[in-house]
């Protein structure tokens, strides 16, 4: 955790430099990385949606899920290595969020509800 309480972020690895040089960092590189498997989740979806084989269909899926799975596992790395931050919300505005959207559910088919 760092100094201000809203901010939830483990600490950056010993090795990286303080100041940001013109050479590739662990960070360019794993950032590269998810920028990456963005790009191709993205891409795996508008596949998905426009195959109307069913067997390249259930290819494109199976292989959609494993690159979103693959995507987690590196924000998880990047997490764990203090290249990502989270900003921690008022317990009040998350309240105030989850009433909002759970007054949409009665709108959903199928009964709607919010787990």
């Amino acid at each position: 955790m760092s100094p201000n309480s809203n901010t939830i972020q483990n600490p950056k690895p010993p090795y990286e430099p303080q100041v940001k040089g013109p050479e590739l960092t662990d960070r360019d590189r794993i950032n590269d990385v998810l920028s990456t498997e963005k790009y191709l989740a993205d891409s795996f979806s508008i596949a998905a949606n426009e195959a109307s084989h069913t067997a390249l269909h259930q290819d494109i899926m199976m292989v959609l899920n494993e690159t979103h799975q693959c995507q987690h596992e590196i924000f998880e790395l990047m997490f764990r290595k203090g290249h990502y931050k989270l900003e921690a919300e008022d317990q009040t505005k998350l309240d105030q969020a989850y009433q909002q959207f759970s007054g949409y559910a009665s709108q959903f088919p199928y009964g709607g509800t919010l787990q």
